[in-house]
């Protein structure tokens, strides 16, 4: 009996191990960014394709206030409420951070102090980011206002307060790979922007019991997750607007039966609105290509 138990004593300990060194938070190879050098310019692109702005801003920020990136937005969901840090360039925000801490962060999930950081910063969709556009972001950032309000502590309880678990999430559907490989030209900017930067999954895919977005759905919309109402299927399979329609939309917020985005969707609109017309017709062009669910 005792040999058993040593025996059992040594397999929990050595599952113990093994589970601290793969759930290790991971960082890029130290030398992703050291040739890069950052150009503010398109990194307001960046900024404005990846939706800084409406998740970083401070809640009912309008106008120029949209590029004080305060934080404090609530976003809930059925593992807690979670609160967008800021992001200003100031001591509370990220005014501290190198190239490569921003890059860690959105194509690693990775902070600077080494901990994972929770999938509802879009990470699992910023991990196809280009390092020259993490870098261009970077100088944008620095250019903007700097805020001094604190961050506000995720509401979230156990077991999900312990990050290390998070390593296991990241295992199981943190992935690297495109879900449309076939994307020449067009579709390629477009696959880019709305895999990529735009996060469009995030929101209009469906998500397992674990949070893990499901493949098989993609972009065939999903429960809104403040419980709220539907996110709409953007698939062909459930929106038929003409490209026209799509692209108009996008810009201006207003659909082919004149009525008007809102919610979460009236943010996306004013960042596009920022894009050039050629970023808008990749995104409308894939989403014309991506395979239609019903």
């Amino acid at each position: 009996m005792s040999r058993l138990i040593r025996a059992l004593g040594l397999l929990v300990i050595l599952g113990l191990v093994g589970f601290w060194v793969l759930t290790r938070p991971a960082t890029l190879p130290e030398d992703t960014f050291a040739t890069l050098t950052g150009d503010a310019t398109k990194g307001e692109t960046v900024f404005w394709a990846a939706g800084c702005a409406s998740c970083h801003a401070a809640p009912q920020a309008e106008g120029e206030e949209r590029l004080v990136l305060a934080g404090g937005k609530a976003f809930a969901s059925d593992f807690g409420t979670f609160h967008a840090p800021n992001i200003s360039p100031s001591d509370e925000g990220i005014g501290g951070w190198s190239v490569a801490d921003l890059g860690n962060a959105m194509m690693r999930g990775t902070s600077p102090s080494g901990s994972h950081y929770y999938p509802a910063f879009p990470y699992a969709s910023y991990v196809h980011a280009k390092p020259q556009d993490i870098a261009d972001l970077h100088a944008f950032l620095q250019t903007l206002p700097p805020s001094d309000t604190p961050n506000v502590a995720h509401d979230v309880g156990f077991p999900f307060s312990v990050r290390r678990i998070l390593g296991g999430w990241k295992l199981l559907f943190f992935k690297d790979d495109w879900v449309t490989t076939e994307a020449p030209g067009q579709l390629e900017r477009g696959r880019y922007l709305v895999e990529g930067l735009g996060h469009c999954a995030e929101c209009h895919t469906p998500r397992n019991a674990l949070g893990g977005l499901d493949r098989t759905r993609w972009l065939a919309g999903a429960p809104s997750p403040d419980g709220r109402g539907t996110i709409p299927n953007i698939t062909p399979g459930g929106l038929d607007w003409s490209a026209l329609d799509i692209a108009s939309y996008l810009k201006t917020g207003f659909t082919p039966d004149f009525d008007s985005a809102g919610g979460e969707m009236a943010e996306v609109v004013q960042n596009m609105a920022n894009l050039s017309d050629a970023d808008v017709e990749a995104i409308v062009a894939y989403l014309k290509a991506v395979p239609a669910v019903e």
